[in-house]
């Protein structure tokens, strides 16, 4: 039976996809949000899903059958306090996509500190390959980022696969155990653990705890596809009853990556299983991070099944995800970067990987890293000193003003000029701007041709995506 339902926090990620997908159901969408950005303002426009601007008690109206509440919304939201005042029924994102999509399927996760939204849409595109030969693995997807391949961040078939992206983050103000709690995996693959999400987790424990309760929720006759260079993940995954198959660059390793070299804008390596050599691969992603995340995706697609020849043929003709290492100008032999990086070691994987993909930076040209510290943990000065380390991978540092920053305890606040200070003493040019206005006054004054200027944000970083390359380009006209 059709429904109206109400996305409060329409446009995260996630909420957005499941909008999507529910859509696709029948069901009637509105939702709202307090500023909307790209990529889901966009995706929602394209569905014809109206966002309401800012959140209203009046947004409600008339009243639906159900609201989703997201997870970044507690109490003192106007739509919040109606629904509970009225008795609304309302559910959490995490709940919904049980409820309505996982029951009878096979549910396939991802989860992990870093690489979920890569690995996940490198997952779905190799079931879709796969169909081509056999209809039956056509995958439907929950992803939390916009898949290239796809065009999308969801779809939807009546085939037994879901494959989705399993977030360690909170369910809602209702529920704070993590999302993926909710997915019950007859599969999973699990990236990395590292200590991340400030806000919810108060220790490296905590978040272990987490993926620990995760992995116990894989039936025996499942599978678990789990990195093995780290003792996080080891330690989470140790006690699995189900087959666990470790994947990595050590000897060690199940599926053990050798011989990785970037040549012609793309990545090789040979991928050894069990001793003997599986298959020569090949991907258009730049970076080491990467091409492990194409290992776990081939690793649990073929623990499924799934013929080599099309894992193969997927990752050849993967594109990228929205917002990973996304290019988004070249202008006058400056190229600018657009990536999701929010957590130090994520931070250093971008950059690594920018420098082993761009010859122009071995040939004068150097690597910018523009941060806007927006996330719950970058806000923070738990992880200063990581935050340090991994701007050192850049040639020029710019730092933004913490996003937000009132809103963190006096106590738990990032200094910022205690990052620029200890990146400066490491002998790399750094410094510091007000806002975005004067960010791109910085750049614009100071790039060259062959430079690669990455922009790292979790959010809409006020415009700058647009706004740089734009001046950029008048610049070049002058």
């Amino acid at each position: 039976m059709a429904k109206h339902i109400h996305f409060i926090g329409i446009c995260g990620t996630a909420m957005a996809s499941l909008a999507g997908l529910l859509q696709l159901k029948g069901h009637r969408i509105t939702g709202s949000d307090q500023a909307a950005y790209p990529p889901m303002s966009d995706l929602l426009g394209e569905l014809g899903i109206p966002i309401k601007e800012p959140y209203s008690e009046s947004n409600l109206d008339p009243r639906p059958d159900l609201v989703v509440v997201g997870n970044a919304l507690s109490r003192g939201n106007p739509e919040i306090e109606r629904v509970l005042d009225e008795h609304l029924p309302f559910t959490s994102m995490a709940a919904v996509v049980r409820e309505e999509f996982l029951q009878g399927r096979d549910s396939l996760v991802v989860a992990g500190t870093h690489g979920k939204t890569t690995t996940t849409s490198m997952l779905a595109w190799i079931f879709e390959v796969a169909s081509k030969q056999r209809p039956e693995l056509a995958p439907s997807f929950l992803i939390g980022g916009v898949a290239e391949n796809f065009g999308t961040s969801f779809q939807l078939r009546e085939t037994n696969n879901f494959i989705l992206e399993g977030d360690e983050y909170d369910t809602a103000f209702f529920d704070k155990g993590p999302k993926f709690l909710h997915y019950f995996p007859d599969a999973l693959i699990l990236t990395h653990v590292e200590f991340d999400h400030a806000d919810i987790y108060a220790d490296l424990d905590a978040v272990k705890t987490a993926f620990k309760r995760l992995v116990n929720l894989v039936p025996r006759k499942g599978l678990l596809v789990a990195y093995d260079a780290s003792e996080n993940v080891t330690e989470c995954v140790s006690k699995a009853f189900c087959r666990v198959e470790r994947y990595g660059f050590s000897e060690s390793a199940d599926w053990q990556l050798r011989n990785m070299h970037h040549v012609g804008g793309l990545s090789h390596w040979e991928l050894w299983h069990d001793g003997a050599l599986w298959a020569e691969m090949q991907m258009a992603l730049a970076g080491e991070h990467n091409a492990l995340n194409a290992t776990a995706a081939a690793a649990l697609a073929a623990g499924r099944g799934l013929e080599k020849s099309a894992i193969v043929d997927a990752l050849k003709t993967f594109k990228s995800v929205k917002r990973r290492l996304e290019v988004r100008a070249v202008v006058n032999g400056v190229t600018i970067i657009d990536d999701f990086a929010h957590h130090p070691t994520a931070i250093q994987q971008t950059l690594r990987a920018l420098r082993s993909a761009y010859t122009s930076l071995t040939h004068g040209g150097r690597l910018w890293v523009v941060l806007e510290p927006r996330s719950n943990t970058l806000r923070r000065k738990v992880m200063a000193n990581e935050l340090s380390a991994s701007l050192c991978e850049a040639d020029v540092v710019v730092l933004a003003a913490v996003y937000q920053l009132e809103k963190i305890p006096a106590d738990e606040r990032l200094d910022e000029h205690a990052v620029i200070e200890a990146v400066r003493k490491a002998g790399h040019p750094v410094r510091i701007c007000a806002d975005v206005a004067a960010i791109i006054d910085s750049v614009a004054k100071n790039v060259r041709s062959g430079d690669v200027v990455a922009i790292l944000s979790n959010g809409g970083f006020g415009g700058i995506y647009e706004k740089l390359p734009e001046r950029l380009r008048a610049e070049a006209k002058a």
